[in-house]
């Protein structure tokens, strides 16, 4: 079915186009109905990750800019260890 993603307070509409890109790549395979939401902070720079997917599949994730966490390649990381 695939993947819908949800980008809030990003900031960067580059940054924001890459990382649908290779969310939507990585859930082309997977099974079931996947939403990935994720939000930036206007007072922090962390960033709040949801993965929902079927069967009531959920998680949650605080990602964190000083750790490098921003980037799509540790976006990417991040969410498939979390959908494993």
């Amino acid at each position: 079915m695939g993947v819908t993603t949800e980008l809030h307070n990003i900031g960067d509409t580059n940054l924001s186009r890459e990382i649908v890109a290779r969310i939507e790549h990585a859930f082309a395979d997977k099974p079931g109905a996947w939403h990935v939401s994720i939000t930036g902070s206007r007072e922090t720079d962390n960033w709040e990750l949801k993965l929902q997917g079927p069967n009531g599949f959920e998680r949650s994730y605080t990602m964190s800019g000083a750790a490098g966490e921003h980037g799509p390649d540790a976006i990417l990381r991040i969410i498939l260890q979390l959908a494993s």
